[in-house]
This record gives structure tokens, C-alpha cells and sequence, in this order.
């Protein structure tokens, strides 16, 4: 679902245009979602190359999409990275970011001992005033912060930028990049890349961005703890805003899943909702919350921003596919990536006139022939065939890719 805001009236005092991307949390899912829109996107607009904007926005997984965008690796890279071609550069299995966190597990439970004899003696020595639910309330002490370790997500990302000869600093991008964490003792959010945040790798700021409360432990950095950065806003776009963004784009990939009326479609909405169990009932509700209040961001920056035009990327809320996906499925994945791309194609061919306007105040345009190409796939956009194990045919590979780019900007002259 694409939803268009154009700019009211345009800045006379920006002389020059600045175009910014502001990319959500969704966890893997997600994050799949996000690279089929986005490379959707970046395809379908003549002049536009999503890793070579302005300004970058990221947010728990997004945040590690963001990160790489700004690093200049392609979504056409990333598309091949994340849904597990062969000939990508670099390997990602999804399971990692489901290992036990171990050591969060053992440091815990050295506690136990300690809390117990704590809670027993109390309740010794004052029977009158301790009872059982302030022993439960001791407990919960010992309780994992985490159940998987997210570890995992920082050496992924420390590698990638390692093995494609790109950076893991702030201060060396040629772009502003800022990943959002929260800091969990003041309940502040927290904008790593900004100026006095710019310290971290950007492999631990992702990491602690998408820091999701239950699954995965808080983040040290410099002494204090972070949590995910959706805990406070969905997408902070207002972040690139405030840098002079004149057009922002926002993906979303959370939005709760609409099963229709009573009586229609009665197995979905019976059956995997009601009945599928408190996983998925916490997903219905955690989306609810998300997509609420990221309407009423986006409402706030009619008013607050009215120079900029904002674009804004969502799956559909009757995608039956999205909201069920099983994203450690390597069919899974692939699938959610091409159904991504294709609804998000679908979505800019329906919108292309008011999008059109939209683009050409920027000397942008829409590739109408590509989009109205009914049997174009994502493995011919990203180039999928190209297979080869061996590291220089994949080196070759980038040069390839790098080429047709350099082509495609000389066309743009």
C-alpha cells in the first residue's frame, strides 16, 4: 500500500533537493518485506539509486537495512544476501538470530542462590510483612532478559562490511546515517550517529537498536543499556525531516492483518488468529500499536514539515502472505521478497500519476515500461542465474553490477 503526501508549498530558501529514507523495525519478516519494496522501488524510479541518498533513518531490523544502504551495498546485494542466492556476496542464515543467549542464561542464574537466601530470610525475619508474591517479585530477578542472543546480528554486519571493503564507522560515510536505540534507564531515545553518538560501530548501534525486549538482551554501550528503538516512535522519520529532507520515503512493514467481516473468510480469522495461540495474538496487537501510531506521525508531519513530499511503503492489511510468513524457510523467504516486490510494483503502477508529479519536481521519473512488464520477476532484477561459488566470479559479479549503474548515470546526463 502506497500512501503519497505532497508537499503543500515548496522551500524557497533549500536551494538544493535532499532525499532521505526512513526504514521501521518487523523483525525478519519484516525485514524481507522491506527489500522486495524497496527494490521495487529503486528500479521502477529513473534517477533515484536507494544507496546513494541523503540521509538515513534506521529502526530495529530496518536499522540493519538502513546501515548497509548507507554504506553504498545495493538493494539489488542485499535482495541476493537475504534471500540466500548462491552467487551473494556473503552468506546470512536467519536461524543465528535464533540461538539461546547462553551467556545471559548462565549469568542469571549465578544469581539465584543470592536471591533466594535474600527472599527466605526476609520473610524469617518479618513473617508478618513478606508473603509469596514479593518472593515471586524476587524471582523475577533471575528471570533471562533475552531468550536469543544478538550477538549474532552484530557480527553478521561487522562481517559484511568487513568482507565488501565497506565501513563500520559513521564518520567515514559520505551520507548521514542515524540508528535509533532507547536507552533503558531514561526511557530516552537515543540517535547513534549524531553528533557525541557517533563513537559506536555501526554494528553494535544496529545491534542495540534492534534489541527487542524479551527476545533479545539490552545492549551495553559506554556503560549504558539499550533496548529497540520502535519502543518510542515507529519509523523517527521526523530525524531526516529535520535535516532539510524535501522527500522522504518510509517503509512500515507492520500492519495488522485484516481478516475481514464475521463470516468472511472465517478459517483465517478463527483459526489462525483466535486459535493459533498467544504468538500470534501478540502479533495482531503489537502491529495495531505500530501502525497507530506511526498514522499519527506521519499526520504530524503534514503540518510540522509542510515542504516535504513523503512517500510511504506498507503491505496491504488483508495480506494473508506477510502476516503468515515463515521467514526461517528459505522457499519462505524468497517468496515473501518476490510477493513484496511484485504488490509494491502493482502499487506504483496504480499510483504512477500522482506519484509522477511527485518525482518530476526532482528531475525524477518513473519507469513506466518496467512496471507494466506483467511477467518481469525479482530474480531478473536482481540478476538471479548469475551463480558461482568461487570469490572471483562473485568479485566480478559486483563489477558488473557497478558498471550498469555507471551506464545508467550517464544516461541520466
Amino acid at each position: 500500500m502506497l500512501t503519497i503526501h505532497q508537499a503543500r508549498t515548496p522551500n524557497q530558501k533549500q536551494k538544493q533537493d535532499k532525499t532521505g529514507l526512513a526504514i521501521a523495525g518487523g523483525g525478519p519478516v519484516g525485514a524481507i518485506y522491506e527489500l522486495g519494496a524497496l527494490r521495487a522501488l529503486d528500479e521502477s524510479i529513473d534517477g533515484l539509486k536507494l544507496h546513494q541518498l541523503d540521509v538515513y533513518v534506521g529502526v530495529s531490523s530496518g536499522a540493519l537495512i538502513a546501515a548497509s544502504l548507507a554504506n553504498g551495498i545495493s538493494t539489488v546485494e542485499m535482495c541476493r544476501i537475504f534471500t540466500g542466492q548462491e552467487y551473494a556476496s556473503i552468506r546470512f542464515d536467519p536461524e543465528r538470530l535464533m540461538r539461546p543467549a547462553f551467556k545471559e542464561y548462565l549469568e542469571r542464574a549465578t544469581m539465584l542462590p543470592a536471591v533466594l537466601t535474600n527472599a527466605l530470610l526476609k520473610m524469617i525475619r518479618h513473617p508478618g510483612t513478606s508473603n509469596i508474591s514479593e518472593l515471586v517479585s524476587q524471582l523475577g530477578k533471575v528471570i533471562p532478559s533475552g531468550v536469543f542472543d544478538n550477538q549474532a546480528i552484530h557480527d553478521f554486519l561487522e562481517h559484511a562490511f568487513r568482507v565488501s571493503g565497506h565501513s563500520n564507522a559513521f564518520e567515514d560515510l559520505k551520507c548521514a546515517l542515524y540508528i535509533v536505540a532507547v536507552d533503558l534507564d531514561s526511557g530516552a531515545a537515543v540517535r547513534f550517529g549524531s553528533e557525541g553518538r557517533s563513537n559506536v560501530s555501526i554494528a553494535r548501534a544496529v545491534q542495540a537498536s534492534a534489541a527487542l525486549p524479551g527476545l533479545y538482551p539490552p545492549v551495553e554501550i559506554d556503560g549504558h543499556y539499550y533496548v529497540d528503538g520502535a519502543l518510542r516512535r515507529t519509523l523517527h522519520a521526523s530525524v531526516a525531516l529535520n535535516e532539510g529532507v524535501n522527500l522522504l520515503i518510509g517503509v512500515n512493514p507492520l500492519v495488522p492483518f485484516d481478516s475481514g467481516e464475521k463470516g468472511q473468510n472465517s478459517e483465517v480469522s478463527d483459526q489462525r488468529l483466535n486459535r493459533g495461540g498467544l504468538p500470534l495474538i501478540m502479533s495482531q496487537t503489537f502491529r495495531a500499536l505500530i501502525q497507530s501510531r506511526m498514522e499519527a506521525g506521519f499526520r504530524k508531519y503534514y503540518s510540522s514539515h509542510p515542504f516535504a513530499d513523503l512517500l510511504l511503503l506498507e503491505p496491504h492489511r488483508k495480506d494473508e502472505e506477510i502476516f503468515f510468513t515463515n521467514i526461517f524457510s528459505y522457499n519462505s523467504r524468497t517468496a515473501l521478497c518476490e510477493h513484496s516486490y511484485q504488490a509494491t510494483r502493482k502499487d506504483l503502477l496504480n499510483r504512477h500519476k500522482e506519484l509522477s508529479q511527485v518525482l518530476e519536481k526532482r528531475g525524477l521519473s518513473l519507469n513506466m515500461d518496467l512496471l507494466r512488464d506483467k511477467k518481469r520477476t525479482l530474480g531478473d532484477s536482481i540478476g538471479q542465474g548469475r551463480s558461482s561459488h568461487a570469490p572471483v566470479a562473485r568479485s566480478l559479479s559486483r563489477v558488473l553490477d557497478n558498471l550498469d549503474e555507471m551506464l545508467d548515470d550517464r544516461k541520466a546526463v
